[in-house]
């Protein structure tokens, strides 16, 4: 398919995001806007890539200026997370309890590790990272902004 791009995508549904007259921004790694709107023309899965094809954008060529960016829609365009979901950059502020209500502290930072996605907590007396595994997030209330947990034995000690 001539003019189309190779993306990997980061998103769990790339097929909607990547669907034909759907318009993506291009984003910098600082998370600024720099271009666009592009309309997706066509697109396919390929592998575990997918190729896409903008609306007046002709060759690969036209693209250069983009690499090292990232393409991404508006957060009101994201499909809404489910029940006890919470998409990761709304997880800074967020209060953190223990079941019985005593407060922990406030997430603080989100770290996504090879071992997986680590929450900074701030307490009253200092930080702690909490693995963010459903064994330790018990609930996750989005509109309350807040998380039940049950912290690893030893962790608050």
């Amino acid at each position: 398919m001539k003019g189309d791009c190779t993306l990997f995508p980061l998103t769990a549904d790339p097929g909607t995001h990547f669907a034909p007259g759907r318009q993506l921004w291009v984003v910098n790694l600082a998370g600024d806007t720099v271009a666009g709107p592009l309309t997706v023309e066509r697109s396919r899965e390929y592998h575990r890539e997918w190729l896409v094809k903008f609306e007046g954008v002709e060759g690969r060529d036209a693209l250069d200026p983009f690499r090292g960016t990232f393409l991404g829609v508006p957060a009101e365009q994201l499909t809404p997370p489910g029940e006890d979901e919470v998409y990761l950059h709304e997880l800074d502020g967020f209060s953190v309890r223990l079941a019985d209500e005593t407060p922990l502290g406030l997430v603080s930072a989100v770290y996504d590790l090879p071992a997986g996605i680590m929450i900074e907590v701030q307490g009253p007396k200092r930080e702690f990272l909490l693995p963010y595994k459903k064994e330790f997030v018990q609930q996750v209330d989005r509109a309350g902004r807040r998380l039940v947990v049950t912290p690893p034995e030893g962790l608050l000690e």
